[in-house]
């Protein structure tokens, strides 16, 4: 006998959705427990537990968190590190992404020989482990007078970031007809010409992509942060470890939770404004 339509929608509602539920709230209880310790004393943490409902709000542990909290002597709480990643995070997703639709562009519209063997090379970055770059980059960064710098860091984005942007840009406009790219240049448009007038009008589905991807993997990116910068020159990231390292005095929760939300706060917000662009972006890729 056929299942029903409505046998089966209420299966879906009876065992799916609670399945997805009961998934959401696990993965959310971490970071619910985090809001719930920013928003208590420190007195009242003490004499009970990192778990539990805020018996008044103190909003004063978010005050503290960005301008007055002290984390590796440094009593300025994290904004000045806030400021490094967003100073580190902005221009390199910007570059990064030109570059890497320009690189998309000349192999997939303007082909020529070894341009398979290039874009194979390229995209080797994706799958290169972080750690297997730390000499490499340790070496470059001391020539070029950048160490514990926020520009060596950038620049350590900008070229890392080019492995996933020119696969993103390249793997979409292999999609644009060649005919079009033919009727452009034989009305006389050149090279920069045909990017900025027919390309650049094509691409926002996948720049949003990009960008809402470079900017996340670079503002949570830990290891060349606490490795190529050290005191006042490191990201938010980084710097956040030294949370963990003050045993001098009893940890302040409520203050440490509310610097952890304040510091993920620019990738949640990219995260519940732009996500659904993000998801256009590489469903229109994918779907062409």
């Amino acid at each position: 006998m056929a299942e029903t339509p409505a046998l089966s929608r209420m299966g879906l509602y009876g065992f799916v959705y609670p399945v997805l539920i009961g998934f959401a709230a696990f993965f959310l209880l971490p970071m619910v427990v985090v809001v719930l310790n920013s928003l208590r004393s420190f007195e009242e943490i003490t004499q009970s537990s990192v778990l539990g409902f805020p018996r008044s709000f103190q909003w004063r542990n978010w005050s503290e968190a960005w301008s007055g909290y002290c984390m590796a002597g440094n009593c300025t709480g994290i904004r000045p590190y806030m400021w490094n990643s967003l100073v580190m995070a902005i221009p390199a997703t910007i570059v990064s992404t030109l570059i890497g639709a320009v690189n998309g562009y000349v192999l997939s519209l303007w082909r020529f020989r070894g341009a398979a063997t290039l874009f194979a090379i390229i995209t080797f970055g994706v799958f290169l482990p972080a750690q297997m770059k730390l000499v490499p980059w340790a070496i470059t960064l001391r020539e070029l007078d950048l160490s514990n710098t926020v520009r060596g860091l950038i620049l350590i984005h900008i070229i890392g970031g080019i492995s996933f942007t020119t696969l993103f840009c390249r793997n979409y406009y292999v999609n644009v007809p060649q005919d079009l790219i033919r009727a452009a240049r034989v009305d006389g448009a050149g090279f920069f010409q045909i990017f900025r007038r027919i390309i650049v009008p094509l691409s926002p589905p996948i720049l949003i992509v990009t960008v809402i991807w470079q900017f996340t993997n670079i503002w949570n990116e830990f290891l060349f942060g606490i490795t190529f910068s050290e005191g006042a020159n490191r990201p938010v990231t980084a710097a956040l470890m030294a949370l963990n390292a003050n045993i001098a005095q009893a940890r302040e929760y409520g203050i440490e939770s509310a610097a952890v939300l304040l510091a993920a706060m620019p990738t949640l917000l990219i995260y519940i404004f732009g996500g659904k662009y993000f998801l256009r972006g590489l469903t229109a890729g994918a779907v062409k």
